[in-house]
């Protein structure tokens, strides 16, 4: 960086480009909503009935990465405790708790504001701690599960619902309302649960389809007017992100490239965000949601994803010597590691013929493998 930061376009020591940099943090929720007002409806009245003191009903809330989902459930449910202390909302991460026991175990926090015991406490306890809770205190509970992909990729998902949706059975009183939020567009959610669950979860299905492009620039203008200082970001960038940003399809993109942008500039000590800024943040940021994926593998997962790399094109069987190798795992393991990557995007896989051997699935990476290596 050369020059004199006291120069006309120059930012100086204590100066930014940013007014507040945390409109750009990914789990930011915006005081307005845009482009999703009939979805936010659709919310309204699958969750009224939990004001009235009644069990909500029940709900799936699908559509592809960064279209809004999460947003629009964690404004409405902060809506809902501002309006009655009567109800509780605990929103469930499930790429990090892809197991019934561990989602019950973010409810038991979310109803007693600290973690259970982190062993020496079954799943049938910590079921009935949360339930006997939830009639103690005459509270409506409503549990978010998004990403609830990750739970079918672990076979959770039937277990988890059923314990959820008979809890009235095993404690009269328990009023429990449930929103499974997914972003898998391969996923049938209903076709995937087992007959039991199905028969008592009959839920409202809303669908957030994808912003398009001028949405996406009147979304991130408004970002642009909150996390910016003045006349920072210019129509023609905006525009250009807002290109990039469509490109993908994620609005999470579009929202990291501005900050890293943003960042890019001020490292040049520039009072304004240039198209060289965008340029060159484009090509961390278009890999938001890799890096969402990765970070929600298991240490086995994250090794085959390597192997993968390192292997590029390769038939399964060569992957897995070299996975058992490294992990000691077995094929059944391999295999089902192996359908959960092509489930979330982060590999392709396809079927071609050997000979003599019959046909054998080819395992490629679904981005450049480079990136994927140095993500991990």
């Amino acid at each position: 960086m050369t020059g004199d930061p006291s120069d006309e376009g120059m930012l100086s020591w204590d100066e930014s480009v940013f007014r507040n940099e945390r409109v750009f943090e990914i789990d930011y929720v915006p005081e307005t909503f845009k482009h999703r007002e009939s979805q936010t409806q659709s919310l309204q009245y699958v969750l009224r009935p939990a004001v009235r003191g009644s069990r909500p009903l029940n709900a799936i809330v699908r559509g592809p990465p960064g279209t809004g989902k999460t947003t629009a459930v964690q404004k409405l449910f902060s809506e809902l405790q501002a309006e009655t202390s009567d109800v509780r909302t605990v929103r469930v991460n499930c790429q990090m708790n892809a197991t019934r026991y561990s989602v019950f175990s973010r409810l038991f926090e979310g109803m007693f504001d600290y973690e259970p015991p982190a062993s020496g406490i079954s799943f049938k306890k910590l079921f009935s701690q949360v339930t006997e809770q939830l009639v103690e205190e005459d509270e409506v509970l409503v549990v978010a599960l998004d990403d609830v992909n990750y739970l079918f990729y672990e076979s959770e998902a039937s277990d988890t619902l059923y314990s959820l949706l008979r809890a009235h059975e095993e404690h009269a009183g328990a009023r429990i309302g449930v929103v499974v939020i997914s972003s898998d567009p391969n996923l049938d959610v209903m076709d995937e649960l087992d007959s039991r669950v199905q028969s008592v979860f009959r839920p409202e299905e809303i669908y957030f389809p994808p912003y398009d492009r001028s949405e996406i620039a009147d979304i991130l203008r408004e970002r642009i007017e909150r996390g910016f200082q003045d006349e920072v970001v210019s129509t023609e960038v905006l525009d250009l992100v807002a290109e990039f940003t469509a490109e993908t399809g994620d609005l999470r993109v579009g929202i990291d490239l501005l900050r890293r942008a943003g960042l890019h500039a001020e490292m040049r000590a520039s009072r304004t965000v240039e198209r060289e800024d965008v340029e060159a943040a484009y090509e961390k940021s278009k890999y938001v949601h890799l890096r969402r994926s990765l970070e929600g593998l298991s240490e086995s997962e994250r090794a085959l994803v390597e192997v993968i790399a390192e292997r590029e094109g390769e038939r399964a069987g060569t992957v897995y010597e070299t996975f058992h190798d490294r992990t000691d795992l077995g094929y059944t393991r391999y295999s089902e590691i192996v359908n959960k990557l092509d489930d979330l995007g982060i590999i392709d896989t396809e079927y071609a013929d050997v000979e003599g051997r019959g046909r054998s699935r080819e395992l490629r990476l679904s981005y450049d493998s480079d990136a994927v290596l140095d993500r991990l």
